[in-house]
Order: C-alpha cells, then structure tokens, then sequence
C-alpha cells in the first residue's frame, strides 16, 4: 500500500500539535537542546531505537549540547507523510527523560 503525502494544511495542523517542530522546506525538524553533550548522545542511541522499531530513519545532527532532527518520508518521493509524524510524536514522547528542551 502506497504511503500519502499530507496536504500543506494536514502539516500545519499536525505541527500545532508538536511544539517546537516545524516544516524545514520538504521535511519536519527539531533542535532539541539537552544539558551535556553526553546527554545528547544519549539521546541519539535511543531515537536510533526507536527509528529501527518503526523502519523509518530521520537525519540526526548531534552538536555539543544539541540533538537536531529532520524527516521526511523517502518512499513517497521525499514528502511529509502519517509515518514522520509518528516519529515525531515517539521522539517527543522520550525528549523530557533525556532533559531536553
């Protein structure tokens, strides 16, 4: 089954729903900021866990205390899909263990 891209409002909405995401061109991104540079490698090896669960892979930039995230869906020719947004909601749901912000 073919995976849909949202409509530019489909985005909008689901964005209101994910503080401090936003539409970065052709994807979804976010800059998490953490307290340690450890910290925010933590934080990498347990998105890279979740992103193996749900076979679905974002961009991860690791900085000295940032995480910055983009994604957008390869198979349905590089747009926002359901799929990035489940990543997002995963990835939001395990940022405040980390201490990110």
């Amino acid at each position: 089954m073919a995976i849909e891209p949202l409509s530019q409002k489909e985005i909008e909405d689901r964005l209101r729903e994910l503080p401090g995401w936003s539409l970065e061109e052709d994807r979804i991104a976010r800059t998490y900021r953490l307290g340690t540079h450890f910290a925010a490698a933590a934080m990498v090896v347990h998105v890279a866990g979740i992103q193996d669960e749900l076979d679905h892979h974002s961009d991860l930039v690791l900085g000295y205390h940032t995480l910055a995230l983009s994604v957008n869906t390869h198979s349905a020719g590089g747009a926002v899909t359901d799929r990035d947004f489940e990543l997002a909601r995963r990835v939001e749901d395990i940022a405040p263990g980390h201490g990110a912000s």
